[in-house]
């Protein structure tokens, strides 16, 4: 009992789906952040052309305002530019990276789409249940994980970061066209060392997430036996339902045997009875077969409605093998079948 009660087994199939439609997947926040994080980069080199152009005709517009009288027209007049200008440059890479974590969360888990993880549930805000998950022990080592991550990351990035400084004396000098793209070497230094990092913990973080994943969904043998019951049906029911099927197949048999022409026996195992009907078969059919006690069976109803019954052992063995009830019996079986129902038909005078 105790091996049942232990959680020992893989998750089926159908145990990981019904996770998926609760809502419950293994995604690693990490890896979704290393993607978005990736990707806005990337917009911003392919960006970074049509983002300085808007930036250089911000700066030329501040200039043109120099020596201007401020009123409120022209606060206004500026503040409308500078939304018009930050948005143009700001939204391209926000699409992007609002792709990306569509893209990120595709990657991790395939496509999904419930509403069972968004709909209300009142234990998540019990306040009790949720000062126990605030203090606990797997808050704390997430707590202490998030904030190895962030110091060695920046710590890496602002390492980086001083020894650009150094150079800003010299930079001052550039004109503003250079003054930017020297900014946007160091930005993409910064990031993409910072992003190597972030990507190594990322790789971790998704081998952590998906074991703890799907040990959580680990089953005990009980389990998996409940499972195959409800998927299945009970073993006893569906057995018992295969014998009443069994009884009532058998029992449409037995009513047949009366209007068999010949039961061909070996003569104590086996028994087959057969029937022609020249206007509605082009053969002989098995309307009845069996052995053992069913063979008595079929013998002792042919024997009451006085059906002959012809020993033929070799026949006998041919037609229980190969023909099924209620099918016409094969091209090769033809001649030893016809010799058996012409004996038949001359001791009925037929």
């Amino acid at each position: 009992m105790a091996d049942d009660a232990e959680k020992t087994e893989e998750p089926t199939p159908k145990k990981i789906e019904d996770a998926r439609k609760e809502g419950n997947v293994p995604k690693s926040q990490d890896a979704s952040g290393t993607i978005t994080l990736f990707v806005a980069i990337l917009a911003f080199l392919m960006l970074f052309p049509f983002m300085a152009k808007h930036m250089i005709l911000l700066f030329h517009y501040y200039f043109s305002l120099i020596g201007s009288e401020l009123d409120r027209a022209s606060m206004m007049d500026i503040a409308i530019v500078t939304i018009r200008e930050f948005l143009l440059m700001v939204l391209p890479i926000a699409a992007a990276v609002a792709v990306a974590g569509i893209i990120a969360a595709f990657a991790q888990f395939g496509f999904l789409f419930t509403s069972k993880a968004i709909m209300p549930d009142i234990k998540k805000i019990d306040p009790i249940k949720g000062m126990k998950n605030l203090f606990s022990l797997k808050k704390l080592i997430e707590g202490i994980k998030i904030t190895f991550k962030s110091f060695t990351t920046l710590g890496v990035g602002f390492i980086f970061f001083f020894y650009f400084i150094i150079e800003l004396p010299t930079v001052a000098l550039f004109g503003l066209h250079d003054q930017m793209m020297w900014l946007k070497d160091k930005m993409l230094i910064i990031a993409f060392v910072m992003l190597l990092i972030i990507f190594l913990f990322a790789v971790i973080d998704v081998i952590i997430v998906r074991k703890q994943y799907f040990d959580g969904l680990k089953m005990s043998k009980q389990e998996i036996k409940d499972e195959m019951k409800n998927m299945e049906g009970d073993p006893l029911v569906k057995s018992k339902i295969r014998q009443i099927q069994m009884e009532a197949s058998r029992k449409r048999m037995m009513a047949e045997v009366p209007n068999a022409d010949v039961v061909i026996t070996n003569p104590t195992h086996y028994a087959v009875a057969v029937k022609y009907d020249a206007e509605t078969s082009h053969a002989p059919i098995v309307i009845a077969k069996g052995m053992d006690h069913v063979a008595q069976k079929i013998k002792e109803i042919a024997r009451e409605n006085h059906v002959h019954i012809v020993q033929n052992p070799p026949l006998t063995r041919s037609l229980y093998n190969e023909v099924d009830v209620d099918k016409p019996i094969p091209e090769a079986l033809f001649a030893a079948v016809a010799e058996v129902l012409a004996y038949v038909y001359k001791m009925n005078k037929k």
